[in-house]
């Protein structure tokens, strides 16, 4: 066919293959500041749904004080490839960060004060290096308490994990086609479940426990076009588009509710209670018909309660009051008393054997 073309249509062609090479060239300079910027900024806002609910539970009587150590991944499962093994998990490893911040959100940060006990021994390790300079540059055998102060510690310890990730559950789709030209949409739901309850430091009682599955959608939506135009002219055209929603998010919102029910589980438990008696009794209703999908036994109203008693309750440790030096040093000695600077006798030790020794 390149026989039969003529000296214009080759120099046609020759130009359209150059400026698609200069167009080709220029768009490959112009992608690399989109490598550093682009339109999508990083942001704090993007409140979902389910975030805004947790800030708006009504206030506590009193805020209570739990410690979280650790809320892991317990599904063991990999992340899906096709023809693919994949090392990288199949829901986030980041579980303690999320409910140490859904903890702090849940009421607008008047329901708890959290203890990040996630890296517990970098924790011990700085203090640990306080205690050790202060030993060896001020000669302190017992630390200052106003220089480092005790830890703080809780009479509630929050555990649970990620207990299950459950793909295609459900999978579907629909679509059309006439005479080359059609749409269809796919689908599919994954499930992924989380585990929450809240244990007594002083008698490892399980106080309450709650356990939330989120659902996560992914549908995929493609049209295209094949068909004639002409006897020798084909037109083929495809448009599509896919939304997955992020595993990651799926977990916060999974463990923010689970924050709200542990919150109304424990507030029928007797463990804590509501400011408001009135908002208080409208958030158990509201839980209670979630819970039991609209149909709320009589027996619900009537839970039983925890053998431990007052578990939020904590004494916090007080460090006794040291004397300062200067009242140490100016405190009069009791009469017969030696003095701090005067040296006691020595005690020589016995000549000879004395009688319960034996000498050979």
């Amino acid at each position: 066919m390149t026989e039969h073309m003529t000296p214009w249509h080759r120099r046609a062609r020759a130009i359209a293959m150059a400026v698609t090479a200069a167009m080709a060239l220029a768009g490959c300079a112009g992608q690399l500041p989109d490598a550093y910027e682009s339109e999508y900024i990083a942001s704090v806002g993007n409140l979902t749904t389910q975030n805004r609910a947790l800030r708006e539970i009504p206030p506590p009587k009193h805020r209570v004080i739990v410690s979280v150590y650790d809320f892991p991944d317990l599904t063991g499962q990999y992340r899906e490839r096709e023809n693919v093994q994949s090392v990288s998990r199949a829901v986030t490893q980041g579980g303690a960060p999320i409910l140490i911040g859904a903890l702090q959100d849940a009421g607008n940060r008047r329901w708890f004060t959290v203890l990040d006990r996630s890296n517990l021994e970098a924790l011990v390790r700085e203090r640990t290096i306080v205690t050790e300079m202060r030993r060896q540059y001020r000669g302190e055998t017992t630390v200052d308490p106003s220089a480092l102060a005790p830890l703080a510690h809780a009479g509630i310890i929050l555990q649970g994990g990620i207990i299950g990730y459950d793909t295609n559950t459900m999978t579907g789709g629909a679509g059309a086609r006439y005479l080359g030209i059609g749409a269809d949409r796919k689908w599919k739901l994954d499930v992924v479940t989380v585990s929450l309850r809240a244990v007594s430091t002083a008698t490892g009682e399980v106080l309450a426990n709650v356990v939330v599955r989120k659902p996560l959608a992914s549908f995929a939506d493609r049209g295209s076009v094949f068909s004639y135009v002409a006897l020798d002219e084909l037109l083929e055209v495809e448009v599509g588009r896919a939304s997955n929603e992020p595993r990651q998010i799926a977990v916060q919102q999974a463990i923010e509710k689970a924050v709200m029910a542990l919150i109304a589980e424990g507030t029928e438990a007797g463990i804590w209670g509501f400011e408001s008696d009135a908002e208080g009794q409208q958030y158990l209703a509201g839980y209670r018909t979630q819970l039991y999908d609209g149909e709320v036994p009589a027996s619900a109203n009537n839970r039983g309660r925890p053998m431990t008693t007052n578990p939020a309750a904590t004494v916090q440790t007080r460090p006794r009051e040291m004397p300062r030096v200067s009242e140490r040093a100016l405190t009069p000695a009791a009469p017969g008393t030696p003095s701090a600077g005067a040296q006691s006798p020595i005690a020589l030790p016995p000549i000879g054997a004395q009688p319960d020794e034996t000498v050979g």
